[in-house]
């Protein structure tokens, strides 16, 4: 057996492959024995039917089956001989089958690039350093008092922050569509979550009010038939309903897991350690980030299309379950997959850029790495024994955690050998953002 690779455009790669003769017979004369033994044809005896009546009934069959099995059985085999690591497959047309020649085939496929990265002297990532205020511990509160509140039924107009019911219905050029309409309709005038203009054209209006208005979809709804439509909305509001804030006692304690709170200055302690803690993951989350981003523009080099949309239709699919749908119920213009090609490309590029930088560093994760980091996660659950036990059955979670653990190990690494510079950023700009 005899073979070649070609280069085609960047990662595509031609592999052509011969098959000696001998081996087409061999298997073909093996099945076509395996056939006699058992054929039952007028006028002929099982197992005495002749060659050539059998070529007759069953040679192309027979023949296609041998050409296949050549290909399966001398592709994996090539491309362990010449190294090669395809990332797409391969697109396979016959070059020759003529049974009396060697079979020829050829394979079109992409292939990984080799990485070498390249770490730069000159390229600095930012070390994020988030501070906090009093201010942002006041909102928190606020906030905090604001999600656990109760409503109240009030007889006068409707204002911001005032929960109404309605029943909506919505109409482009006097016709329906999907997911126009809504009974007992529960909305906070103020949350912006629905489309703009909406919430803005019911404050002023009272319980019992029966109105309509025109809006229009933002140009970038993500449902592409609806965006820039003009819309009108009618509305009957039901009822209005004024917000009464929580208040801070053992109620509110107990519905957010404060067992050692006691009062209001335990609780804005409590508020602020919680918030430290948030704080020193998104430190490390945009520090980490920030390596990354460093670490691309440091290293460009091509990556297997066949990869990028496979990856791009995985973030398609994570996009349509959050919204309920599946890619084979959704329409093409939901979430199209030209948009996630960009992100998709540089999750690839990561994605090698990270193995090799652990070939580089020889990283590797320790059974005492993972207890640890179980011990770790073990501490958010009520029963920790529980959970590190259950954890030992999950093989899947378990690799998901080493590698997890990898990478915080190849950041740890890119930290000390990278240059860096400190970015402090207000808890405030993270919030409003």
């Amino acid at each position: 057996m005899t073979s070649k690779i070609k280069k085609l455009k960047d990662l595509e790669r031609k592999l052509t492959v011969s098959v000696p003769v001998e081996d087409y017979e061999k298997k073909y004369g093996g099945k076509l024995s395996k056939i006699k033994s058992t054929a039952k044809l007028d006028g002929f005896r099982k197992g005495n039917v002749p060659d050539d009546v059998l070529k007759q009934r069953y040679g192309d069959s027979i023949h296609y089956e041998v050409l296949n099995e050549l290909i399966q059985e001398s592709y994996p085999k090539e491309l362990q001989e010449k190294d090669l690591k395809p990332a797409s497959s391969p697109a396979i047309n016959i070059e020759s089958e003529d049974p009396s020649k060697p079979v020829s085939y050829s394979a079109v496929f992409e292939v990984f690039p080799e990485v070498k990265p390249k770490l730069s002297r000159w390229k600095s990532f930012e070390r994020s350093e988030i501070t906090l205020d009093d201010s942002d511990i006041d909102l928190a509160i606020n906030d905090i008092l604001e999600r656990y509140c109760t409503w109240e039924k009030v007889d006068r107009e409707a204002k911001d922050q005032d929960q109404v019911i309605i029943d909506f219905e919505g109409k482009i050029d006097g016709e329906p569509f999907e997911g126009n309409e809504s009974k007992d309709f529960k909305l906070v005038l103020g949350s912006k979550s629905m489309i703009p203009g909406f919430e803005d054209n019911l404050v002023g209006k009272k319980s019992g009010d029966s109105f309509s208005f025109k809006t229009n979809f933002p140009e970038d709804y993500f449902k592409k038939d609806l965006a820039g439509k003009e819309t009108e909305f009618f509305i009957s509001l039901n009822e209005v309903q004024e917000m009464n804030k929580a208040k801070i006692d053992k109620s509110l304690f107990d519905q957010l897991a404060m067992e050692e709170v006691s009062d209001e200055k335990s609780f804005r302690a409590e508020i602020n350690k919680r918030m430290e803690g948030e704080i020193a993951q998104q430190e490390k989350s945009l520090t980490k980030e920030s390596i990354y981003e460093t670490l691309l523009e440091s290293n460009t080099f091509k990556v297997p299309n066949a990869t990028v949309t496979e990856q791009a239709e995985l973030m398609r699919k994570d996009s349509l379950m959050r919204m309920g749908q599946t890619p084979e119920n959704a329409p093409e213009d939901l979430f199209p997959i030209d948009e996630f090609k960009e992100n998709a490309e540089k999750r690839v590029r990561l994605d090698l850029l990270f193995s090799a930088l652990l070939k580089k560093y020889q990283l590797e994760v320790t059974e005492e790495d993972v207890n640890n980091f179980i011990d770790e996660e073990a501490k958010k659950y009520k029963d920790a024994d529980q959970f590190k036990s259950w954890i030992q059955s999950q093989p899947q979670q378990l690799d998901q955690y080493k590698m997890v653990i990898l990478e915080n190990l190849l950041i740890e690494k890119l930290d000390s050998d990278l240059k860096s510079k400190v970015k402090v950023i207000k808890f405030s700009e993270l919030a409003n953002k």
